[in-house]
């Protein structure tokens, strides 16, 4: 795959897990604890950000490309829907 979408792939993947451990459980432990993983996992690919308004604040100070601005946070916002669309069609 190529490099410039992997880490689009990855906020996607990282966005997905984490709302979904957000939906399922509801546990600020558990929530915490994903957050970090996704983090630690994401972060030597695409940063690790997870959520748009990291994304404009790593923008805005220089650390994120303005052009990767815009993928990021369709990506952000793509794996959180789909993990609210997995938990309202399964109810897991």
């Amino acid at each position: 795959m190529q490099k410039y979408l992997q880490k689009y792939l990855a906020e996607f993947i990282g966005t997905l897990i984490f709302v979904s451990v957000i939906l399922v459980t509801g546990n600020p432990w558990a929530i915490g604890a994903a957050l970090a993983l996704v983090i630690w996992l994401t972060a030597s690919i695409s940063g690790g950000h997870m959520n748009p308004a990291v994304s404009l604040v790593m923008a805005s100070s220089g650390k994120l490309s303005t052009a990767d601005v815009i993928p990021y946070i369709i990506a952000q916002i793509s794996g959180g829907l789909l993990a609210l669309a997995i938990y309202k069609k399964w109810k897991i």
